[in-house]
């Protein structure tokens, strides 16, 4: 099926980054991604609980809207949209679960106590690139790079690992302390159940 008329124009408004488009992408995609994500655990056998749902919800999200909607301006039109969508939602799926699995496999066996990455609260993903991007210049460099490779450059636990030369068990509690960090420097604003919103360029007033 082609990219009809709508989706091409919701594209457009996106990528032009107008007020209000990013909230009608939300509202007319949430339902595709919520079953790609849904579906592509079931065929994996791996089952998950609300927050973690969530949480892999949000970083489908966030894949969208990293660099400037980057996967959003790598589409080429030659199917429809929520073909594309589809692809997407999966991929970040199973990525996120595989390093999940990771995770679980590389804990101690020894019972010995570990710092391990909590997922973050139901509905409290990382909510924006531009907040992705404020969270960045306030951590150290080591920490930081492990941010931007997880988050900006979509990277493996292992790539980072072989990358920065960490173990990869340190990974996970350090993208934990980011999540939380980023939680508690809202300025004190409670959090809020939506979906993350990608920057928006400032415009002069006529």
């Amino acid at each position: 099926m082609a990219l009809t008329n709508t989706d091409r124009d919701l594209l457009r408004r996106c990528l032009a980054h107008q007020s209000g488009a990013w909230n009608d992408f939300v509202d007319r995609f949430l339902g595709l991604i919520y079953h790609t994500v849904q579906h592509t655990a079931h065929l994996r056998s791996t089952p998950l609980r609300p927050e973690d749902f969530e949480d892999v919800v949000a970083e489908v999200l966030l894949q969208i809207v990293a660099n400037d909607y980057a996967v959003l301006r790598q589409f080429n039109g030659n199917s429809s949209l929520a073909t594309y969508l589809t692809v997407i939602a999966r991929r970040t799926c199973v990525h996120t679960l595989a390093n999940r699995q990771t995770k679980r496999e590389q804990q101690p066996a020894n019972g010995a106590m570990e710092e391990i990455e909590q997922p973050p609260e139901r509905g409290h993903g990382l909510e924006s690139l531009e907040e992705v991007q404020k969270l960045l210049s306030k951590l150290p460099g080591k920490e930081r790079e492990v941010v931007r490779l997880y988050y900006l450059e979509g990277r493996t636990y292992e790539e980072i690992s072989t990358r920065l030369k960490i173990p990869v068990n340190s990974i996970g509690p350090v993208l934990s302390r980011a999540r939380k960090k980023l939680r508690h420097g809202a300025a004190g604003v409670p959090p809020v159940h939506r979906t993350p919103e990608p920057a928006k360029e400032k415009t002069k007033e006529k």
